[in-house]
């Protein structure tokens, strides 16, 4: 029986996802990655702190952001239920109430946003039934309103505007080709190690998420950098791996590993030749399984 594939980790790419969406203002904000609400497993997806309350975050997905920002991401194997909605508001209450001393984190400097692939719209047509307004405020920018004790809105990733959001919406089973392109022509731009950690934080779950896509995007000779870079970086991993282990083997082993996950993603021979520096034949002998793979 084959082994089962390994689960995808949508919420840390979720997280460098926002990192990137955010990157004009990121000096002056403070992300948290599944923030502890206490020493009790109660986790926030994402805490973002601005460290100016009063400035605007650029982004359009932050215009809602106060000083302290409650965030939820539903991966696309989730589902986003009214009891989702109001459990991340109790997060929101809880962030609040667990405060270092009375009343530090004010109450009307709370928000909650929640992410999701597509619409809730069972949710939608309840938190209605309860009472809440539901605003499109910008594309796929829903603010909710009405019976809330702060600000909230829902964000449909797939239905955001494509030209500021393309890190949010190729993380998606269903990624399209023009948005992963643009991702990768913006990525060579990024040149901070934040901003390029969190790029190929992105790109490896996108990648594993859209297996044929990236295929089709691979064959292409003047494949872009942002794909040169993130497997030259595993190709350095690989090295470093057999140098710490004091033998050449280690490397080979190493190496072979990578070079066989690039085949299965799609890339020629020839393009690993040449992204590699090794000899086409030696590339061969690899997938062709002369080179023995441990592990």
């Amino acid at each position: 029986m084959k082994n089962a594939p390994d689960k995808l980790q949508w919420h840390p790419a979720f997280c460098a996802a926002a990192g990137l969406e955010f990157h004009e203002d990121i000096e002056r904000l403070e992300l948290k990655p599944e923030y502890n609400l206490s020493k009790e497993p109660i986790r926030i997806d994402l805490l973002i702190i601005k460290e100016e309350s009063d400035r605007r975050i650029k982004n359009e997905i932050g215009h809602i952001m106060k000083k302290y920002n409650v965030i939820e991401y539903k991966s696309p194997e989730d589902a986003l239920t009214i009891d989702d909605f109001y459990k991340t508001v109790g997060y929101a209450c809880l962030y609040k109430g667990y405060g270092e001393r009375v009343d530090a984190v004010p109450i009307n400097e709370l928000t909650v946003s929640i992410f999701r692939a597509t619409r809730p719209e069972k949710m939608f047509l309840t938190l209605q039934k309860y009472g809440h307004k539901i605003e499109e405020k910008y594309s796929g920018i829903y603010y909710v309103t009405e019976h809330l004790p702060f600000p909230a809105q829902i964000i449909v990733t797939q239905e955001l505007e494509p030209g500021e959001h393309r890190s949010l919406r190729i993380l998606s089973n269903h990624a399209k080709k023009e948005d992963v392109e643009e991702f990768l022509r913006k990525a060579e731009e990024m040149n901070t190690p934040r901003d390029r950690q969190n790029v190929e934080a992105v790109l490896q779950v996108s990648v594993k998420a859209n297996d044929e896509l990236y295929r089709e995007i691979r064959r292409d000779a003047n494949m872009c950098d942002a794909l040169r870079e993130l497997m030259k970086d595993d190709l350095e991993d690989a090295r470093k791996l057999g140098e710490s282990e004091g033998k050449a083997m280690g490397e080979v082993v190493g190496e072979a590993k990578i070079i066989l996950k690039m085949n299965h993603s799609g890339m020629s021979p020839e393009n690993i030749a040449s992204i590699t520096g090794k000899d086409l034949d030696e590339i061969h002998a690899i997938l062709e399984g002369k080179v023995p793979v441990l592990g």
